[in-house]
């Protein structure tokens, strides 16, 4: 919607759901999801319960507004890097890097949005599949990136499209949650890195391109390493 045709209402409203959202996540960063409930959100922002419930129905429609914000802004950024102008395998690099420091830029909203205890909203029937979610939608942009990489020939021919782009985003969950819930890590108490944690983002990206490739080393060569 363009700006210029927002009311001065609607703009409040929108500053307030925004506040709601905001003190959504203080909470469950500081208490978790069990922590998170209507009249905690409304006493860290100093509001009614009832007015609370004005803008989302209950919990569940909370926590699910608050993944579909995080999915939103992986899939943008996903997305911008999947449609760059570099070669295959940086924009492969790329996407599990953009990933994975989207994640960190707010690592308490990662968690919550893959909180097991309010699923997404599924689909209104069953005619009309999820794909209308941020969360797909980014999937897709894996599936994408998977396929691409087959058919020019960087990936394995054998590769089956759903289950590595499942796989990718295993490995750049795993990550992120890591240093999510982690902050020192790569660095643990038993031994240290010698990756900084920018280094070792770069590093997994790098380990787990080579490890789709038709031809290993092929991509580090493209890039003159």
């Amino acid at each position: 919607m363009d700006d210029q045709m927002i009311t001065p209402a609607e703009r409040r409203r929108l500053r307030v759901r925004d506040s709601i959202l905001e003190a959504a996540e203080r909470v469950f960063a500081d208490e978790g999801e069990a922590g998170l409930s209507i009249r905690r959100i409304a006493d860290e922002i100093d509001y009614s319960p009832a007015a609370i419930y004005k803008y989302f129905e209950s919990k569940n429609e909370l926590v699910n507004e608050l993944k579909e914000a995080f999915f939103a802004r992986i899939l943008s950024i996903v997305h911008d890097m999947y449609e760059c102008s570099e070669s295959f395998p940086e924009r492969a690099r790329a996407c599990i890097v953009g990933y994975v420091n989207t994640a960190l830029e707010k690592p308490h909203h990662y968690i919550a949005a893959f909180s097991a205890q309010a699923p997404l909203k599924p689909a209104a029937s069953d005619d009309e599949p999820i794909s209308h979610t941020n969360r797909a939608r980014a999937f897709l942009v894996l599936v994408g990136l998977v396929e691409e990489g087959v058919e020019t020939g960087h990936f394995r021919a054998d590769l089956p499209l759903v289950d590595t782009a499942n796989a990718l985003w295993a490995s750049m969950h795993g990550v992120a949650m890591m240093m999510a819930q982690f902050p020192t890590f790569p660095d643990m108490s038993v031994m240290q890195s010698s990756l900084s944690r920018d280094a070792f983002v770069e590093y997994h990206a790098d380990l787990t391109i080579r490890g789709l490739e038709a031809r290993p080393g092929a991509s580090r060569q493209k890039r003159g390493d």
